[in-house]
This record gives C-alpha cells, structure tokens and sequence, in this order.
C-alpha cells in the first residue's frame, strides 16, 4: 500500500512540525526550571560528564573496566534520583523533563527501517481523511450509519427477490469487501437506478479503506474525464495534472456517477483506458453507475461493457428513490 505523493507530503509536514512544537516545549520547560531551581541544571551537567566517563571507561584498553563502570553507574542512579526528587517536590512531576524523542518508537524519524511508523501512518490518514471529505462534500459515511428500511418487500420481476433481500446482499458485500480490502481485492460495479445507495456505500467503502492506510481517489466521471481531457490537450493546471496521475496510481479508485458526463469521441477511450490500465496492473477500482450492463455496452463499446462484466463483481442495485421517499416524509 502507498499514500499519494501531497498526502505523504503535507503528513511529512505536519510531522515535522509537531516534532518541533515538541522540541520548543521542552527548552522552554527546561529553561523555566533551570531558573527557578539551579540545582537541576547542575545535575544535568553531571549526567552528561558521568555519561562521557562511561564512554571512555567501556572503551579503556588494557584494563578490567568493570569496577569503574559499575561505579558511574551508581553515580548516574544517584544523580537521577536526586533530579526526580527535586521536580516532584517542586510540583512539576519527575517526569516533567525529558531528554527523550517525542516518538520513541522511530525517534521522530517517521519510519523504523523501511517501514512507516505509527505516529507518521496516523497523521497520512488524517490527511486522506480530509481529501475525500472536500472531494465528497459531506463528512464520509458510515455503514452503520445504512437503513435497509427503506427498501420494500414487493418482490422485483427481475431478480425474483425484494429489494430489501437484495439490499442486505449488497449491503453486506459492501462491509466484507472494505473491511478485507488488500491490493489484491477485485473491482466492483454499482449498477441501478438514482438514490438507491451507490454513492452512500461507495463513501463507506473510502472510508474504511482509508482508515486502513491505502491511498484512495473518489471523485465524479465527469471530473476525472475533464482532468484526462485537459491533461491530453495540454491545457490542464496543476491540480489537474495531479489528479490524472493518482487515477492510476492509487491503491483504490472509486470513479462516480459513469454515465452523468457529456458524451463524445474523447470518453469511450478514456475509460477504456483507465479500466484496462487498472486492470493490467492488479489495482482494484469501483464504478457506480445509473445505466444498466446493456446500456453501458450502447453507450459506450462493447470492449468496455466485456470487461466489466468479466473483472468486476456486479452489485445490482434496486428500491425506490431513497431521497424522494425522504422529501415526502419531511
């Protein structure tokens, strides 16, 4: 898994900004004791000497060093006692001071080895976090926040089943696929009529993706063909040039509302590449649409509608408008 380039960035940033809001804290803290009681400081100063000692009694030649580390150590107890006693008397707390990083996991560093570490992975999906909510409108939905009352109990023609069934179907597909989300995971397509969930679920989907550290783009059909139609005709900014190169290299793409864009020659190859692309190289994407597999083969080619229907688990999605029934209750 792998954060986009300005997430990690602004992560980055913040990181490094805590760390020297943590640095500030500390000098200040120091400095105020220091003043207020000067004896801290001179134990400090023996600390370190006691410390430079030791460094050179380990690495004495010729000499047993045993008995003379043993005795700055005792020392460095001694000294450290003293100190604690001092500022837990004073009302600070023994623990007031610290020489410490502010993570002592990767010692501020962001990172152990090659891995991310905890404290630098929490701030980049604080920042995926506020991408999707500013690309989505709305803070990002929960699955428990999901209402399959909405649904009827008059059985569909179709699919033989009621679309409160074949909600729960959906509706629990949706959970397993977030939550054992991996690179590995398959795409999706949402097909159905308008206000029966797509966009709600596809949210809660992001969400718990993100909440997992993979990288996540969810934006319209229509944006993302206007940024790969500028980015071809160069004539995109920077955001949008941005934009054509996380389509395809984040861990999750969530393209909405395929269908609602203007139709011309540029669309039909754009997609094509985009699901093809996504495809060769084994990164999953999600795909909500109002046109059915019939309509999605007219409307755009057969080639397309072929792999959709062949690499991507269809979630057929069927009820009433939720919004409107939501309006007539109001």
């Amino acid at each position: 898994m792998g954060y986009e380039k300005e997430v990690l960035a602004r992560a980055r940033k913040r990181h490094q900004e805590a760390v020297d809001q943590f640095q500030r804290i500390q000098r200040e803290r120091r400095e105020r004791v220091y003043r207020e009681y000067p004896r801290v400081q001179e134990l400090d100063q023996q600390l370190r000497q006691t410390m430079a000692e030791f460094m050179a009694e380990t690495f004495r030649n010729g000499q047993d060093p045993r008995e003379a580390v043993e005795l700055l150590r005792r020392k460095n107890l001694h000294l450290q006692q003293e100190r604690r006693d001092i500022l837990r008397r004073s009302g600070y707390g023994e623990n007031y001071l610290t020489d410490g990083p502010m993570c002592r996991i990767c010692s501020d560093t962001g990172y152990v080895g090659e891995k991310m570490c905890s404290c630098l992975e929490k701030l980049c999906q604080e920042e995926q976090r506020k991408t999707l909510t500013s690309l989505l409108s709305t803070n990002l939905s929960s699955f428990d926040d999901f209402s399959l009352d909405y649904y009827n109990t008059i059985p569909d023609r179709t699919l033989g089943v009621t679309p409160k069934e074949q909600m729960e179907m959906v509706y629990e597909t949706c959970v397993d696929y977030a939550r054992k989300f991996s690179l590995r995971s398959k795409s999706l397509l949402m097909t159905g009529g308008t206000g029966l969930g797509k966009t709600f679920l596809s949210a809660c989907i992001a969400r718990q993706v993100v909440s997992m550290g993979f990288s996540v783009v969810y934006d319209t059909a229509i944006h993302v063909f206007s940024c790969l139609e500028k980015q071809k005709f160069g004539s995109a900014d920077e955001e949008e040039k941005r934009m054509a190169q996380r389509i395809m290299e984040c861990d999750l793409l969530i393209l909405d509302d395929l269908g609602t864009e203007m139709p011309t020659s540029f669309i039909s190859p754009a997609l094509y590449g985009i699901v093809n692309g996504r495809i060769l190289e084994n990164k999953p994407t999600i795909i909500s649409t109002n046109l059915s597999l019939g309509e999605l083969s007219h409307r755009y080619t057969p080639q397309i509608a072929s792999r959709l229907m062949g690499e991507y688990i269809s979630l057929v999605f069927i009820g009433q408008d939720i919004r409107l029934q939501k309006q007539g209750q109001a």
